[in-house]
């Protein structure tokens, strides 16, 4: 979502037809106000306005979507999603993209560069009154009416009207970054989790560098015996490029330990009557806490306000038999509870 930058020029250029004195009037202070509110962070006063802009020039035959466009971003930075959901799509579906033509030409007689309409542009060049003849294309605004359409939908849990918007966007704008993003998104938020880590990996091929993306299909990976691995591996990516990443410590130290209350739960079941295999299970569960200790320091460094993390620390010592290193965590333990009461 891109914040606009506009003044009364806009207006002013377009009001060359010859509007009546109160129309010109209502148009001039309906804009200000719309500005003034947009300038002062009002975003909820400055829509209507800007709608107020939009339908005056349209009764006086001016189409300048544009408007709508002020209006629906002015909404959506208010956080009203239905009204700006309403009013992007609509622009989607209108096929507007912002782009406007500007024309000039220079007074002979004062040396000014003056803005024209179209019609009149093309009879002034008949005239003897008017040299340098000019057009300006503005930049479009198409691309990021699909980028927030879409970002709307996904944060108003629709994912699947979101997926429609992508999916249009990326048919014109195909290297759309922000697109793919959301697309990958709107795939894990419909349930469609084989495309949002097929897109995880695509985003990751173009840009190995996001320590979020790792960290999200190490999450995914996570969740099958058969990628386990992959997801250590996922994990300590997004640990390289970003050191102090507490999420990515955390699933490292839990995916490293595995099901540790099933094994747990194996281990009383055997010990009385295969005595050899309860401490077969025993020493590897310590081998896994032993290799998950470093992640789970880590962690703590990242986090040192997290209980949660001090907790699985303190169980590890347990395990570990660091008993000093227990006394300490408890201590900390303690000390974050009060805290939090």
């Amino acid at each position: 979502m891109k914040k606009l930058i506009l003044g009364m020029a806009i207006v002013a250029s377009a009001l060359v037809f010859g509007q009546k004195k109160d129309v010109n009037a209502q148009l001039q202070e309906a804009n200000k106000a719309a500005m003034d509110a947009y300038n002062a962070k009002n975003y909820a006063a400055a829509a209507p306005k800007f709608v107020e802009v939009y339908d005056l020039l349209k009764a006086n035959g001016q189409d300048n979507k544009l408007y709508m466009y002020y209006a629906g971003l002015s909404q959506a930075l208010a956080n009203n999603s239905d009204a700006a959901i309403k009013i992007y799509s609509d622009l989607v579906n209108s096929g507007f993209t912002g782009v406007e033509t500007t024309y000039t030409a220079k007074e002979k007689k004062s040396g000014q560069v003056v803005n024209l309409d179209k019609a009149t542009w093309e009879l002034m060049k008949k005239s003897s009154d008017y040299s340098d003849f000019k057009t300006e294309q503005s930049k479009g605004v198409e691309e990021d009416l699909y980028e927030t359409l879409a970002s709307l939908y996904l944060n108003a849990k629709k994912p699947n009207e979101a997926l429609v918007v992508i999916e249009k966007g990326l048919a014109k704008y195909p290297n759309n970054a922000k697109l793919k993003e959301n697309q990958t998104n709107a795939y894990l938020a419909s349930g469609n989790t084989e495309k949002f880590v097929a897109g995880l990996k695509e985003q990751l091929a173009k840009n190995p560098n996001d320590a979020t993306n790792w960290y999200n299909l190490g999450v995914m990976q996570a969740k099958t015996p058969t990628t386990v691995n992959d997801a250590l591996e996922s994990f300590k990516k997004a640990i390289e490029l970003k050191p102090d990443f507490a999420n990515a410590y955390q699933n490292l130290v839990y995916t490293t330990i595995g099901d540790d209350s099933k094994i747990v739960t194996e281990i009383n079941a055997l010990r009385k009557d295969k005595p050899d295999a309860a401490t077969k299970l025993i020493d590897e569960r310590k081998a896994r806490f032993t290799q998950a200790l470093p992640f789970a320091e880590s962690w703590y460094k990242a986090d040192p306000k997290s209980i949660d993390a001090v907790s699985t620390l303190k169980e590890i010592y347990v395990v570990t038999k660091n008993m000093d290193k227990v006394k300490e965590m408890k201590a900390k333990e303690a000390e974050l509870s009060a805290a939090a009461k």
